[in-house]
């Protein structure tokens, strides 16, 4: 995508809403914006209609902000929380039917390398633990055992928190929730490891008490989708309305899970390990150049 369709036409500059003025003079396309640098430009998704203390607006909040290549990037959705947010979301996405969003991406992914054989064009799947996990299973597992090359994400909280905070397949055992009133009968289903088994280049397990952490392996994700294959990111979001908390203690449990039952783990293929050392020292060099360019000029 061209960044020129974002820009104004000069004789509408002073109809256009402020939104989207905000956007094309200080948003993220083009520039080398990210997680750490929240709060200094026009994010692409800021306003919301989730319950106060959501994690898993704060996490969209954050991968959203982490987009190596918003302009070139098309992010597929299913029902669920996150769909709410969607309309927020100033990026190409579409919102898929529940459970099959990993289908859309798998057609959309493919779609686009043909039609844009030469340029870099991201797809991203953002969904719930009941669209990945529950009903989305079946497709999500046979997508990376394809080899699609796009990432999935699944905010996690353990939940189907839209429709009332009955138990999913991610709930631990023993949990009561609705339609659980003695407590989950089996233990929470181990996604990462079923798509590390099925052959996701690169995995990563975090929540939402370690934001950067969430960033770097976000990014991460999206960069081994494009060269190696399927990648899959698993966020713990707890949510306050169903669990009950505080707006203001939410946070408190993803930290307390990320010591226990949450705890962070990455698992790196050999060829991601590859790709992203290779990326790493490039990126380290093209620092030095444009350090020794500017002594040069200052001089």
């Amino acid at each position: 995508m061209s960044l020129e369709i974002t820009r104004m036409n000069p004789h509408f500059a002073d109809v256009m809403p402020q939104e989207y003025t905000d956007l094309v003079e200080n948003g993220p396309f083009g520039r080398d914006f990210g997680a750490r640098d929240l709060g200094s430009f026009k994010e692409l998704f800021e306003e919301h209609p989730m319950c106060a203390g959501c994690n898993l607006s704060l996490a969209f909040r954050i991968i959203v902000a982490s987009l190596p290549n918003p302009a070139d990037t098309i992010m597929v959705g299913s029902t669920g929380c996150n769909s709410i947010a969607f309309p927020q979301l100033a990026l190409h996405n579409v919102h898929s039917l529940f459970g099959n969003q990993n289908a859309i991406a798998s057609g959309l992914k493919r779609g686009l390398a043909l039609r844009f054989p030469d340029k870099v064009k991201d797809v991203v799947v953002v969904a719930g633990d009941g669209a990945t996990a529950d009903i989305g299973l079946d497709m999500t597992l046979h997508s990376w055992f394809r080899g699609e090359k796009f990432a999935t994400v699944m905010f996690d909280n353990e939940i189907y928190a839209n429709t009332g905070g009955q138990e999913s397949g991610m709930t631990e055992c023993g949990e009561i929730r609705n339609m659980a009133p003695t407590g989950k009968k089996f233990n929470k289903i181990s996604v990462a490891n079923l798509a590390i088994e099925a052959g996701c280049a690169y995995v990563a397990v975090v929540t939402t008490a370690s934001p950067l952490k969430i960033s770097k392996c976000f990014e991460k994700a999206v960069l081994v989708a494009r060269e190696i294959g399927p990648t899959y990111v698993q966020i713990y979001t707890p949510c306050p309305t169903n669990l009950k908390l505080k707006s203001s203690e939410s946070v408190s449990l993803a930290k307390e899970r990320s010591k226990g039952t949450y705890q962070f783990r990455e698992h790196v293929s050999p060829e991601a390990e590859e790709f992203l050392a290779a990326r790493a020292e490039k990126t380290e060099e093209q620092v030095r150049v444009t350090s020794k360019d500017e002594e040069m000029h200052s001089a």
